[in-house]
């Protein structure tokens, strides 16, 4: 498959924008493991090959174990994973699939108690954020180094 685009150079001041939503991410209450977690979940329901190389990388290198890596595409039937993480993947699965069904309450009453009210905005921007950056890579075929 070949690269349609690049969309960084074809427009750097909407990359700068992206960039601008990455250090606000940075500086949020989203643990920067957790995040890599949630990154790597909704690229891979997406098909973002370019972003789940990159996640599942950058996940390895900030000391993430493979078999939990293994295991995020099917989170529900491992044992791997805290109830807090399991809250932020099903928020994560729900976001992403937004047409799907909405965000049911029964998604909400299972995030709720494990985050605070500014740690919820600051996990759905980063939701929002790597559902945009999927987009990107998918829509100009970003490839894997």
């Amino acid at each position: 498959m070949q690269a349609r685009l690049d969309f960084i150079s074809a427009s750097p001041a909407a990359y700068a924008a992206m960039g601008a939503l990455e250090k606000q991410i940075a500086r949020s209450t989203v643990e920067p493991a957790l995040a890599e977690l949630v990154r790597l979940r909704a690229s891979q329901i997406n098909g973002c090959a370019f972003c789940v190389d990159m996640h599942h990388r950058d996940a390895r290198e900030n000391g993430e174990s493979e078999r939990r890596l293994a295991a995020v595409v099917a989170w529900r039937e491992t044992p791997f994973f805290t109830e807090r993480e399991r809250a932020a993947l099903e928020w994560t699965e729900a976001l992403t699939l937004i047409a799907a069904d909405r965000v049911p309450d029964a998604v909400w009453d299972a995030v709720s108690p494990h985050f605070s009210p500014e740690q919820i905005v600051d996990l759905t921007l980063l939701i929002g954020t790597i559902n945009a950056w999927n987009r990107f890579a998918i829509a100009f075929r970003k490839m894997p180094a």
